[in-house]
């Protein structure tokens, strides 16, 4: 064969090798495009946009799309998995305990908030009694551990820009989503508790979701913040004071039921404040007086807890 069609042999499988490499790479970027339009399609336009009303409620939408959920580790007990995972939520990602009792069929689920500087870990002293009720739980880590810093939340809010409590109702939102995705659990039984300030967190998450069947706060009240009405002349400061505040959010939870649970020994939260928000609270709803314990969740809550997640989560 000639030197001249030996180069010019070279040159056609030059050229095809060429093209079958441009060919490869506009199918790889054809696929990043599909697979950005469909995460585009699956998370709608604004779905974590939040507002507050003029009367103080926080709204964000109901239809928050799905949520990338990366599990980081796997355990399995007796009767159930429990998996570490993560999920984003605006600027925060959050982790949880994903506990799922061993089942053939759909199982109803809660999401349990903790108290403020209560890891997730503190979670699963509940979530152990849910999985032998039958229930699957996320207990997350919220936010700067669910601890609140009104001053420079209210600053945020004069600034247009979205306080940390805010988000943290948001991301209990989320984790309502995570388990509505989930496989394993029936998206129509999903419930809400909280201890403490994830009691307050979980009432208003409750109000603006009205999928989620029903709220337990465990040792918990809210700030009474109509009581103070006339002594705050600043209209954005009592506007954001009631968008924090449980009680603002009471009249929304009907017809699903509102259920609070608090030791008379508390000394974190006096157990009349808890009273005095559940009386603002409308039907169907229950107080349980616990006269053991101390802060959160202790023994006596034990029986009213399980039958309380029956009535929700039949």
């Amino acid at each position: 064969m000639s030197k001249k069609k030996n180069q010019l042999k070279v040159k056609q499988e030059t050229k095809r090798t060429r093209s079958a490499f441009n060919l490869k790479i506009t199918a790889a970027a054809l696929g990043i495009i599909l697979l950005l339009v469909l995460i585009h399609s699956l998370t709608p336009e604004g779905s974590d946009r939040w507002s507050v009303r003029k009367d103080g409620v926080l709204a964000y939408p109901e239809d928050r799309g799905r949520v990338d959920v990366n599990v980081l580790k796997t355990e399995s007990g007796s009767n159930y998995t429990l998996e570490t995972i993560s999920f984003t939520s605006k600027d925060y990602t959050v982790e949880g305990l994903l506990r799922v009792p061993l089942s053939g069929k759909k199982v109803p689920a809660v999401v349990i908030l903790p108290g403020a500087n209560v890891p997730k870990e503190g979670t699963q002293g509940l979530a152990e009694l849910f999985s032998n009720l039958g229930y699957a739980s996320l207990g997350i880590e919220q936010r700067n551990r669910g601890v609140v810093d009104i001053r420079n939340d209210y600053e945020l809010f004069k600034e247009n820009k979205e306080p940390v409590e805010h988000k943290i109702v948001f991301d209990a939102l989320r984790a309502v989503d995570v388990l509505k995705q989930d496989e394993r659990v029936d998206p129509e039984r999903i419930a809400i508790v909280g201890e403490s300030n994830g009691g307050r967190f979980a009432t208003i998450a409750a109000a603006i979701d009205p999928s989620i069947s029903g709220v337990i706060g465990i040792s918990t009240s809210g700030y009474d913040a109509e009581s103070e009405a006339a002594n705050i002349m600043d209209e954005t400061l009592f506007k954001f004071y009631r968008s924090v505040d449980p009680d603002t959010y009471l009249g929304f939870i009907p017809p699903r039921r509102f259920v609070m649970m608090h030791s008379v020994n508390d000394s974190v939260i006096p157990i009349d404040l808890a009273e005095r928000t559940f009386r603002k609270a409308s039907e169907p709803k229950q107080f349980y007086r616990i006269e053991a314990g101390r802060h959160g969740f202790s023994e006596g809550m034990r029986v009213p807890l399980e039958n309380e997640l029956k009535l929700m989560l039949q």
